[in-house]
């Protein structure tokens, strides 16, 4: 089975809004055993929407549109759908109590034209909205040019889109497809996206099924293995061996094999040990507490950060030696470790984590050029830190700071 997804919306177009949604239904569609064609955005237009839909029917089975389903005059997408079907507009009786029903729960008057919200094709399926008003909707195709040929409707915003494929569309689809794709994906960190490909050359070079695909990401590499099967356990053992000779070749640099973030994996080694956790930041400016704190349960294990961007800061928060400052500067591996080291004693945690760098684009020098970072690490009464030298925009360089920082923790956890 092939697909084609469309997403609708003039903002995208623009750039207003990032389109998430297309990926997340290349993936899910993908894991159902559907193989996504293209990808296509077009904006709020009615006859290059109808267009786009019969380009999209040429050539694949399944065409899945987001976006376009509200009541507002560029909410065209039902139309476009109504008319390339040959079916009129019908009030669906079902979503429109619940739609008055959601409303009067908050205690909100219906908004004017409301009720658009739940027109639909006639003799279409209905899909549940569990997070908004408006319905999606299946129209299985009944003509000649169009016989055996399905279109999906989905809302845009995606806390609404993503439960609603989720839950009805995917159930819908895996009933329909005689093939599942079966992927896991290895997680890596410390070995760029060339250094991956050539340790797995060979596997890679011979794949046919499964498959290996390397994908770079801003500090890390993805690995995904994928295999086509009759059924989930028949395409867990294809991509088994080779899971474990990947394992065995890229070893402590891999991070994780399911989804876990690598703030995850850190907050569970910390939690498994019975270690407490403090953070003193400068250069990453609170995102290192961050991506801690996006773990949920880790007030077992994070107790306390501190961003002292300036010098004053790292005196007066951390006890920093000014003598050691001017000595060695902010940015040297003596203020890198001695801020992890007090960060942990004041708190009385009993790891300490920091980060001390030039982000630039400006205040880099000959000895410290931008992009430099130390970062200092305190545990089991010794402190350390590592000294790293790195290219990007200030946002990459202090998400890759991150993303090493919790790396280098790992690895001492591990």
């Amino acid at each position: 089975m092939t697909a084609e997804i469309l997403s609708v919306g003039t903002e995208l177009l623009l750039g207003n809004i990032v389109d998430t949604n297309a990926a997340f239904l290349s993936q899910e569609l993908a894991g159902l055993g559907v193989s996504v064609f293209r990808q296509t955005t077009v904006g709020d237009n009615y006859k290059r929407l109808f267009c786009a839909m019969e380009a999209a029917f040429d050539n694949a089975d399944v065409v899945v549109i987001s976006g376009g389903l509200g009541p507002t005059q560029d909410d065209i997408t039902k139309a476009v759908a109504a008319e390339f079907f040959g079916r009129k507009l019908v009030l669906h009786e079902e979503s429109m109590q619940r739609i008055e029903e959601r409303f009067a729960k908050v205690g909100w008057k219906l908004p004017v034209h409301v009720e658009l919200n739940a027109m639909v094709p006639e003799g279409a399926y209905i899909l549940p909205n569990d997070n908004g008003a408006a319905p999606g909707v299946i129209i299985e195709g009944t003509g000649t040019a169009i016989k055996e040929k399905t279109l999906i409707l989905l809302p845009g915003p995606p806390h609404e889109m993503k439960p609603m494929f989720t839950n009805y569309a995917a159930p819908y689809l895996r009933k329909k497809s005689d093939k599942v794709l079966v992927s896991q994906t290895l997680k890596i960190i410390g070995l760029g996206e060339s250094k991956v490909e050539d340790m797995l050359e060979d596997l890679i070079t011979a794949q046919t099924n499964p498959t290996i695909a390397p994908y770079a990401k801003v500090g890390e590499v993805h690995v995904r293995v994928t295999a086509s099967a009759e059924s989930e356990d028949a395409g867990h053992l294809l991509i088994a061996p080779v899971l474990t000779e990947i394992r065995s070749r890229l070893g402590i640099n891999i991070y994780s094999d399911d989804d876990c973030s690598l703030a995850e994996v850190v907050v569970r080694l910390l939690q498994e040990k019975n270690l407490t956790i403090a953070v003193a930041e400068s250069c990453t400016g609170g995102l290192v507490m961050s991506d801690f704190v996006s773990v949920a349960g880790c007030s077992s294990v994070v107790l306390e950060g501190l961003c002292t961007y300036s010098n004053a800061a790292k005196i007066a928060r951390l006890g920093i030696d000014a003598q050691m400052l001017r000595e060695h500067g902010a940015v040297s591996s003596q203020v890198a470790a001695a801020m992890a080291e007090n960060v942990a004693k004041t708190s009385s945690a009993t790891v300490g984590i920091s980060t001390t760098g030039v982000a630039g684009p400006g205040g880099g020098t000959p000895d410290k050029p931008v992009g430099l970072v130390y970062i200092g690490l305190y545990m089991d009464g010794k402190s350390e830190a590592i000294k790293i030298n790195m290219l990007g925009t200030r946002n990459e360089m202090r998400t890759r700071t991150v993303k090493m920082a919790m790396d280098l923790l790992r690895r001492r956890l591990v």
